[in-house]
């Protein structure tokens, strides 16, 4: 379970690829040329896909970090994976139908913000310690 996290880093990783690829595949489907980042409905929704996935991730993985690095490894991994789930259950039901994202994305603040919890304590709790 040490290894949790980093595999968390790993799966992340995978999933801003995934996000990234399906922006160039609809580029390419709907014949969106760059720079441009409108035109095809379809197309706009996995741009969006991909720059919410993009936004998130920034506060995600120093959370992650943070609640590892203060002690929370088996917890901070857990919490990941339940943000790397819905962020994928997120990307999926957007790239569907933009107004079936809500539940991916309550999932996916779960896990952050159990993420923000363990680096509050583990911080706060280092501080109080000297």
């Amino acid at each position: 379970m040490q290894n949790l996290p980093a595999l968390v880093v790993l799966l992340t990783a995978i999933l801003q690829f995934g996000t990234m690829y399906a922006v160039g595949r609809a580029r390419g489907k709907y014949g969106i040329q760059a720079p441009a980042t409108s035109g095809h409905p379809a197309f706009e929704r996995a741009y969006r896909v991909q720059m919410n996935t993009l936004e998130s991730t920034l506060m995600f993985l120093p959370l992650l970090w943070l609640a590892t690095h203060y002690g929370y490894v088996l917890w901070a991994g857990v919490a990941g994976l339940v943000w790397l789930v819905g962020r994928s259950w997120y990307a999926f039901a957007y790239l569907a139908d933009a107004r079936k994202r809500g539940p991916g994305y309550l999932v996916g603040m779960l896990g952050w913000a159990a993420l923000l919890v363990m680096s509050v304590l583990g911080l706060g709790r280092a501080v109080l310690a000297g």
